[in-house]
């Protein structure tokens, strides 16, 4: 049976928690958290025991859930690392990309396995709609939040945006070409709202707009591609698929004729059946599923790595025209 251990069981450690809890086969041991009031409250609520330090903890688990601010990411996930352990992190991967890319080396060469927490590749919406063929042309994405302290100890562009960078680089198959970016700190010394748009190198663009002071929540991502259009709504777990209809095409759904310069097609308008998932309690069953199976973790540490390199790229545009003005 696996032991888990879990760093850090604050807002997000405590969903981790709940979900681990869920699962089956695991053996959950403890966890470490400098922090006495988040502590004292999951040593009551949960009956977990309280490791003292970080290297007791390591000692006991065969995995942990690194669920701690980013800046502490690098140091547990090294000690882990270092100690033959699987990892799973939450984004962004590390608080640096030197950091980024020594866990990746490290990850490498202790033949461990790494999971980067990007929760929307498991959100159901998206799954509804990963096996269509994707082939994006056009990205539009908005992902709006209402203001919280909470975790703006990092830039809107690594705490909301790396959401979408990553799922963008999973769908594009192409490399980044270029990439321009506006955004300003509103509430915050870092950017609280910003408008990026990437480049890629087979044509597709793509247009991200992320805020954290928005009136209302939003978290959309639209897809055109030849011959279809794809809505993914992740905060309401919808999705939608617009296509011309093929000579063997037969699916469900709505459908009309429209009139075009070859001649009449049909469009077909259909809402992909959502599954019944919960995507955090799905990325850490995919985790446990690459460990006992030895297969490759969904989000790699490479997968990381790479969403980390384009949020920071941005944010060095950003910073760029800040210094210009």
């Amino acid at each position: 049976m696996l032991k888990i251990g879990i760093f850090g069981v604050g807002h997000l450690g405590k969903f981790h928690l709940n979900n681990w809890k869920e699962i089956n086969d695991i053996e959950l041991v403890g966890f470490y958290d400098p922090d006495d009031t988040n502590a004292n409250e999951a040593e009551t609520k949960y009956g977990l025991f309280r490791f003292p330090d970080i290297d007791s903890l390591l000692d006991a688990v065969d995995a942990v859930d690194v669920v701690a601010p980013t800046d502490q990411h690098f140091h547990l996930c090294e000690k882990a690392i270092k100690k033959g352990k699987h990892v799973f992190v939450e984004k962004p991967l590390a608080n640096t990309m030197r950091e980024a890319k020594a866990l990746v080396k490290l990850a490498k060469e202790s033949n461990i396995k790494m999971q980067v927490g990007h929760v929307e590749r498991f959100n159901p919406a998206f799954l509804a709609v990963k096996n269509m063929e994707l082939n994006p042309m056009f990205i539009e994405v908005h992902r709006l939040a209402q203001f919280n302290p909470r975790g703006t100890e990092v830039s809107v562009i690594l705490d909301l945006m790396i959401h979408d960078i990553d799922i963008i680089l999973s769908i594009v198959k192409s490399n980044v070409r270029s990439i321009s970016a506006s955004g300003v700190g509103v509430m915050t010394e870092t950017p609280d709202i910003a408008n990026v748009r990437i480049e890629f190198h087979n044509g597709c663009v793509a247009n991200l707009t992320s805020s954290r002071i928005s009136m209302k929540k939003m978290r959309k991502m639209r897809i055109f591609q030849k011959d279809a259009y794809i809505g993914i709504d992740f905060l309401n777990k919808k999705s939608e698929i617009i296509k011309l209809k093929g000579i063997n095409d037969n699916g469900s759904g709505m459908s009309f004729d429209i009139e075009t310069p070859t001649g009449t097609r049909t469009i077909a308008i259909s809402n992909p059946v959502t599954p019944e998932i919960n995507a955090i309690k799905k990325e850490l069953e995919e985790f446990k599923y690459a460990i006992e199976k030895n297969t490759r973790t969904i989000v790699s540490e490479i997968d990381g790595l790479m969403a980390m390199d384009v949020a920071h790229q941005i944010l060095q545009k950003i910073g760029k025209n800040v210094l210009a003005r």
